[in-house]
């Protein structure tokens, strides 16, 4: 009886096979989607521009449509608590944005939401989803989710003690909290704007000894990451090991 739907379910999701249904329909849907993109590239409308606009609207309300439809299928819960769940997901959420507007009778500038359509043309290109690449980069946040969250909290607390000290340091330069908060973030990250500087000797000292601490903190996800990466580059060598070892015997 849900034949029919895991069938839809099979062709909504990325495809991994060349030339299966469903690698088709993320190439249409890819297609759509910049083809409903490029009237914001112009200030001018025209008549091409609204039939873009007319098949995007009615491509992403039948899509919409059949997710909600399959959404048993895409949480693996065949109960009714699944249907309920879809609409208020992150991407289910996106869907909609994308289809608001083309047929809200709000201003123009509402028409720009539909850029957030852009965030599913990722979830649908066979390259990234299904990239070994990709697959082992999530693996290393997976594992290295503490570690990165430590770096995370750090470089935070970072942040703030060195926007207090310059708060204090140079009452001039920063009128408020948030430009020291601001200059602290932009020295960390060692972007060097140089909209908001120090002035004063002091204040430029403490500037020279937080780049160079920022230096080495900007270094620290770096290299967890690539340590990570490493490590599981060298786990799937061994796996494949394994399995060739097994498949010889």
């Amino acid at each position: 009886m849900n034949d029919w739907r895991k069938k839809i379910y099979d062709v909504l999701e990325p495809g991994i096979r060349e030339g299966s249904l469903s690698r088709v329909y993320d190439i249409f849907m890819i297609v759509v989607i910049i083809l409903c993109t490029i009237p914001l590239m112009v200030r001018e409308t025209n008549a091409v521009f609204d039939v873009f606009d007319g098949i995007a609207v009615t491509v992403f309300s039948i899509d919409y449509i059949l997710r909600l439809v399959t959404a048993d299928y895409y949480f693996k819960d065949h109960r009714l608590r699944s249907f309920l769940r879809y609409p208020v997901s992150p991407l289910a959420i996106i869907d909609l944005l994308s289809i608001l507007p083309f047929i809200s009778p709000l201003h123009n500038g509402f028409r720009a939401l539909r850029l957030l359509r852009l965030i599913i043309a990722l979830r649908v290109i066979a390259l990234l989803r299904y990239s070994k690449s990709v697959q082992i980069l999530k693996r290393v946040f997976q594992r290295q989710k503490e570690a990165l969250l430590a770096v995370f909290g750090f470089t935070l607390a970072y942040i703030l003690i060195t926007a207090i000290i310059m708060f204090q340091i140079e009452p001039d330069t920063f009128g408020n909290f948030l430009n020291a908060f601001y200059w602290a973030t932009v020295s960390l990250a060692t972007v060097g704007y140089g909209d908001i500087t120090a002035v004063s000797s002091m204040g430029r000292l403490f500037t020279i000894l937080s780049t160079f601490v920022g230096i080495a903190v900007i270094a620290l996800p770096a290299g967890v990451v690539t340590a990570g990466y490493l490590e599981e580059i060298r786990i799937l060598n061994e796996e494949q090991k394994v399995r060739k070892e097994k498949s010889e015997d």
